[in-house]
């Protein structure tokens, strides 16, 4: 009975963390010009879907698997994995694809679908698995769980305490912020913002506003729900 609660908690945990992407779809959607409404909600989809698909194969393994204090080296496809811990997996899963479409607004209108295609699988196949062991899991050099004989590479956490994350506020948040930043960096303003399409720079920054606040409001609520 504790366990059947216990998973049961972790599962509807983790469907309120999913359902934060229709809010974040949402947000999107209402945010950008109505002509790349489609591009957007078909870039939050594919975290969703490819991200299950690459966190299923390699990711989780990276994340949780046994190994060193850098990365996993086993349960890949969740081979090995104890059936009691399917329900950690989809709760990790919905952080991984949250982490990811976290991006999705950054580079909204200014990323081609190839481009937005390969960063998905790379972070929540690598980037994000690799932090999340960090800090998560018992060996992880960052994690607060260190303990005599877990594996990690000291038997006590960093400086005695190790990184406390809240909700993921570090592990999800700063890592899909960080990757965000640099997408920003790289891609530069959308075309009409700040210069023209030949590069020439405006007197005034070009207005554009979203086409939805219905959609807006919308989302803010579902991501505040979940």
């Amino acid at each position: 009975l504790e366990f059947s609660i216990d998973s049961f908690f972790v599962v509807t945990s983790g469907a309120l963390v999913f359902l934060m992407q229709a809010g974040f779809a949402m947000l999107c959607a209402g945010s950008i010009r109505e002509k790349n409404v489609r591009n957007i909600l078909l870039k939050n989809m594919l975290d969703a879907a490819v991200g299950a698909v690459v966190y299923f194969l390699i990711g989780f393994a990276f994340a949780y698997g046994d190994g060193g204090v850098f990365i996993g080296s086993n349960q890949f496809a969740l081979g090995m994995l104890d059936p009691n811990m399917y329900a950690t997996w989809f709760f990790q899963w919905a952080f991984a694809a949250t982490a990811a479409t976290i991006v999705a607004g950054t580079v909204a209108e200014r990323c081609k679908m190839e481009a937005y295609l390969c960063y998905s699988v790379f972070l929540t196949g690598f980037v994000y698995p690799v932090v999340t062991r960090a800090v998560w899991d018992v060996r992880g050099w960052l994690s607060a769980f260190v303990t005599v004989g877990s594996g990690g590479f000291q038997d006590y956490p960093l400086f005695g305490v190790g990184m406390v994350d809240f909700a993921g506020s570090g592990v999800v948040h700063l890592t899909g912020g960080t990757v965000a930043l640099v997408a920003a960096i790289i891609l530069g303003p959308r075309i009409g913002r700040f210069t023209d399409e030949q590069g020439n720079k405006l007197k005034t920054p070009g207005d554009m506003p979203g086409h939805s606040v219905s959609l807006q409001v919308l989302g803010t609520f579902i991501l505040w729900f979940g």
